[in-house]
């Protein structure tokens, strides 16, 4: 289902923006002809293998990697004297803005091992068993150190610091005392004592989230070579193979130019794949080695050596009048983000309220680090956990003061015009919108069963544009072929093209996307921010019109006229009215085939850092059934609305909302990284740590709703991200509403809510 509202066009106009064509990587992908991170292969490659911490914290005294080096096959190892001193305060453009000298020391440890699976070498041999058998070989002098891995313990006076270097910043003055509290943030708009005090009534609650993985089925796969005069190749599932380059040239002290990364596809990576782990690992050996180097992670090393998203400890306190408005709303967001400060702090503390219209707010964050991976991003990093806690709370006043919960966000909700705690205000939004779609929908009207619940949440995200550039070559036969620097993980590809189509007039079946290597084009941000369908389309856009202008020009020559009198219509150049001369339409095709002879080839590009992404909302229904004896939630029925602005390839965002739904029922019920008291993650790998399957899931309904974003030319707003932040508020809430029980702490397990369930059960008997 689609509600469009406020398009500056009319769907007859469109022929390609807004079907549903035949994604064109399909056939590759079910046939097996994709090329994966770990499908290519290079005559005389060597198999690498990385030996990691067993210990959560310890002090790195020696490596002696002698008997290794010695072993026949093994033509390198690298440690820590293999990798140049980076500076702090350098930025790396990824997802999460990150300090090179905190991505240079999660690669290969320094003087400490910070976690459990923390690199501390890394081999290169002509086997995996040559390869593994060195690992053995290596002897490494550690010191245990005491560790911590829970944000509100890892906060104490007395808890063991990891980086002596750091002082918590954002607090003035700055402290002299190390900690692991890396920043403080805060975001405040009016005086919150002021909105209390006019508040009739006040709830406050504390909870938890654990950290989780992001589950993409590839694990992070390279292929690297670098040969003698300092040229290097660079082969690797990522989600910005531009940023892996920059990253992998500052670690390793290259220059950028000898660099060239190619994107291989993608399994999946939903933000987990926008920095680097073991590609500088690769370059570093096939440098030492003089050979091409392959190294592919095990699922066990990419739980224990990749980022999952943050674990957290959250208060939240919200008052309201009588009537259901809302007067005053604090937060404290404490996330840990593992050895490293690259918790996603600053985002939570600025959306945590956004789907709100409140006077005044307070939210205060910390970045913690924890004797864990370093945190990486997740869909909308740091707004699901925001999310989770303060849905549950508007949740429960909106019980409190007798208000449908849809009602009470419609009386609280942001419009137009309204001012966002964290800073702008809002231009052109359709949250009102999805919430009058789940009020009206099916859904929402149907009865349900004794001991089922049906909860509603909201969830808010930014959206990114960032740099971005574009190639469009329009080839002999009248055929586009448009080159990108943003790897597809969503289905960008399909939406360049109808982008491309629409503006050119032809058929999608006439335009190829690819994505091109580093050194093909200028310099791409990553594919994360749900920015690409933004700012890569309007690139695209762009490179179109230039195109056309082109097309027009040479026209314009052939009939020996002024370009101002061609106007493009319909795939063809055309006279722009009688008084420009009676001509017959020249189509795209014609043109084409006259490029040499009309001033060569003919080519449109776009370069630019894109401005304007339009912020996002998304409204959820979920109805659950709880088995008492077992603490089993069963999904029922779950319904995603949400704004896209314009839906370029329908299918595409629904299959977006439909994946970021899933992704946070995993999130809500079962998910989470288990840490035994010795540091140590207990769950690293698929048979232990519980995504959902499809047993687990229902249909997840959707509704695509679009207010178009007046930055954009179709009115695009990104999807990939906002419908991961709703499911896990709305669970909660679904599970209130079936057993009276508000569960604060994530995951909502069967154990854990079986627990619950007991311990209110002479409670609920005594009622």
């Amino acid at each position: 289902m689609t509600i469009a509202k406020g398009l500056t066009y009319s769907e007859r106009e469109l022929k390609q923006i807004g079907k549903r064509p035949l994604r064109p990587d399909g056939v590759d992908k079910v046939t097996g002809r994709a090329r994966y991170g770990a499908d290519l292969s290079a005559p005389g490659m060597l198999i690498a293998k990385v030996l990691r911490s067993p210990h959560p914290h310890a002090r790195i005294h020696a490596i002696d990697t002698t008997k290794a080096e010695a072993l026949a096959g093994v033509k390198a190892v690298i440690t820590r004297d293999d990798f140049p001193d980076v500076g702090s305060g350098e930025r790396i453009p990824s997802e999460g803005d990150e300090d090179l000298r905190y991505t240079a020391h999660n690669v290969m440890a320094r003087d400490k091992a910070l976690y459990e699976g923390h690199t501390v070498a890394a081999v290169a041999a002509i086997s995996a068993a040559i390869a593994n058998k060195a690992l053995g070989l290596i002897e490494v002098d550690y010191e245990p150190l005491p560790h911590v891995t829970d944000v509100d313990e890892a906060m104490k006076p007395d808890a063991p610091v990891l980086h002596d270097d750091m002082f918590t910043s954002g607090v003035e003055p700055t402290p002299d005392t190390p900690s692991n509290v890396a920043q403080r943030v805060e975001v405040s708009l009016g005086d919150t004592a002021e909105g209390f005090s006019e508040a009739d009534i006040v709830i406050e609650r504390d909870f938890t989230t654990e950290a989780v993985h992001q589950g993409y089925i590839e694990p992070q796969a390279c292929l690297a070579t670098v040969s003698g005069d300092g040229s290097a190749e660079l082969w690797c599932c990522t989600q910005g193979h531009f940023s892996a380059r920059n990253s992998c040239a500052k670690i390793l002290d290259m220059e950028m130019s000898k660099l060239r990364v190619t994107a291989s596809e993608i399994g999946g990576g939903f933000g987990g794949k926008t920095q680097v782990f073991i590609e500088p690992l690769a370059l570093a050996l096939s440098r030492k080695a003089g050979r091409p180097v392959k190294l592919v992670m095990s699922r066990e090393d990419v739980f224990k050596g990749t980022g999952p998203t943050a674990s957290t400890s959250m208060s939240v306190k919200v008052g309201v009048t009588k009537d259901g408005r809302i007067t005053a709303a604090e937060a404290v967001l404490k996330y840990q983000g593992g050895a490293f400060p690259s918790a996603p702090t600053g985002a939570a503390s600025m959306t945590a309220f956004a789907c709100y219209d409140i006077a005044h707010v307070l939210v205060v964050g910390y970045v913690v680090v924890t004797n864990r991976p370093k945190a990486a991003a997740y869909r909308a990093p740091g707004a699901p956990m925001a999310a989770f806690a303060v849905e549950s709370v508007m949740d429960e006043i909106a019980g409190r003061v007798g208000m449908d919960p849809i009602d009470f966000r419609l009386k609280n909700a942001p419009i137009e015009g309204s001012q966002a705690a964290y800073g702008p205000k809002f231009g052109a939004i359709g949250y009102v919108e999805t919430l009058e779609a789940a009020k009206a929908h099916e859904h929402y009207q149907v009865p349900l069963k004794p001991g089922q619940g049906r909860g509603v949440a909201s969830g808010y995200w930014f959206n990114w544009d960032g740099e971005t550039c574009v190639t469009l070559n329009i080839q002999d036969d009248g055929t586009a072929a448009v080159a990108v620097g943003t790897p597809d993980i969503g289905g960008s590809r399909a939406s360049m093209c109808q982008m491309v189509a629409e503006e050119l007039g032809i058929d999608y079946s006439k335009v190829q996307a690819t994505v091109v290597d580093t050194n093909a084009l200028g310099f791409n941000d990553v594919t994360g921010g749900s920015r690409v369908t933004f700012a890569c389309g309007m690139a695209a856009i762009q490179a179109a019109r230039n195109v056309i202008e082109d097309l027009c020009a040479r026209a314009a020559g052939v009939w020996g006229i002024s370009p101002d009198a061609v106007v493009w219509e319909d795939g063809a150049a055309r006279p722009s009215g009688d008084n420009a001369g009676k001509f017959d339409p020249m189509p795209l095709t014609e043109i084409a085939k006259l490029a040499a002879k009309t001033g060569g080839p003919i080519a449109g590009h776009a370069e630019f850092t894109a401005k304007g992404a339009g912020v996002s909302f998304s409204t959820q229904i979920v109805d659950v059934e709880v088995d008492r004896e077992t603490g089993k939630t069963t999904i029922l029925r779950y319904t995603v609305i949400q704004d896209a602005g314009k839906a370029i390839h329908p299918s595409y965002v629904e299959g977006q909302y439909q994946g970021g739904a899933a992704q946070g029922i995993g999130w809500a019920l079962n998910e989470e990284y288990v840490y035994g008291e010795d540091g140590k993650l207990q769950n690293a790998g698929f048979l232990d740590y519980r995504m959902p399957v499809a047993s687990d899931l229902p249909m997840i309904d959707t509704v695509i709703v679009e207010v178009p974003n007046p930055n954009h030319p179709y009115g695009v707003r990104g999807v990939g991200e906002t419908s991961i932040i709703p499911p896990m508020g709305a669970i909660a809430n679904a599970l209130a509403a079936a057993t009276g029980l508000r569960m604060n702490s994530l995951p909502m397990s069967p154990p854990k809510l079986l627990k619950a369930l007991d311990e209110a059960a002479p409670d609920q008997a005594a009622e």
